[in-house]
């Protein structure tokens, strides 16, 4: 008669260590590890909060639910991990640079890869609509010197708080979007208008959620950037308007002292206007580290 193999015994008390188990002695891996370890989190929730059957397959439908509300236009597994602090928390554990160099931030569920290529001066803003806003770069590396030939991706919310994919039918394609690559001095300029704060989209799972809960769904008013460069530390960040009320309460967790600028006033075709000068620090790929 075959022996069959000892097990623990599925109880409260085991239930975590009796599924880490199943991987054997000889899977030690760093996937089995961090499912094992994901799993007795959940065990020790469902331990420490005693769901009902009923409260358990609500939270499965909730799962179910997000899944279902993702499609190419809208992430709102990427919306579920940025309003946790989990994209955050990934992006502090990743992105560890000098004190000097621009500090990584979450990209967000709003990015597109797609954004047009335009000339420095170009406007990013397709149907004109909000106060006319001057943004000029500069991108160098951490002695100060310019970084030629960076691939800049810009993206914004417009006046109203609203990205062009939330409003395909108002807005046009790829407004406040655009593709940029700085000179020989590491510079490039660029017009838009100035972005709106607004409130993390609550018409889906996570939203409702997180709001039925009393949670802080607003966002301040920021501009996004992807800035790529052979050699360097690729850059995901964004710059937040000094003047925003909402800045200790940023649903992404975003906000860092180096990221918050102030608009200044400006004239632009004798209207008013705002102006504002960035400058991005990148560092050079460590031997071995994608960029």
């Amino acid at each position: 008669m075959v022996e069959r193999a000892k097990a623990l015994t599925f109880s409260e008390t085991t239930s975590a260590e009796a599924f880490a188990e199943r991987f054997g002695a000889d899977n030690d891996g760093d996937l089995p590890r961090l499912i094992a370890a994901a799993v007795t989190h959940v065990h020790d929730l469902i331990k420490q909060f005693r769901p009902t059957r009923e409260e358990w397959r609500k939270v499965i439908a909730f799962l179910t639910e997000v899944g279902h509300a993702s499609d190419e236009r809208r992430q709102e597994w990427v919306l579920l991990s940025d309003l946790i602090g989990a994209s955050a928390l990934v992006e502090e554990v990743n992105c560890r640079r000098p004190k000097a160099a621009t500090p990584n931030t979450v990209r967000g569920p709003f990015f597109r890869n797609d954004a047009p290529e335009r000339a420095s001066g170009a406007s990013i803003s397709l149907d004109g609509i909000g106060e006319p806003l001057m943004v000029s770069v500069r991108v160098q590396d951490l002695d100060g010197m310019p970084v030629a030939g960076a691939e800049v991706i810009t993206w914004q919310a417009n006046a109203e708080g609203y990205y062009e994919n939330q409003q395909p039918d108002l807005q046009p394609e790829h407004n406040l979007r655009g593709l940029f690559r700085t000179d020989g001095e590491g510079r490039f300029h660029y017009r838009s208008v100035m972005p709106s704060g607004y409130g993390v989209p609550d018409d889906g799972p996570v939203g409702r959620l997180l709001a039925g809960a009393g949670y802080p769904l607003r966002r301040p008013a920021h501009l996004h950037f992807v800035i790529r460069a052979k050699g360097f530390e690729t850059i995901t960040t964004h710059i937040y308007d000094a003047s925003d009320p909402h800045l200790a309460e940023d649903a992404l967790f975003g906000v860092r002292p180096d990221l918050v600028v102030r608009f200044e006033p400006a004239e632009i075709d004798g209207k008013r206007a705002k102006a504002v000068n960035l400058t991005f620090v990148m560092v050079r790929t460590k031997p071995g580290r994608a960029g």
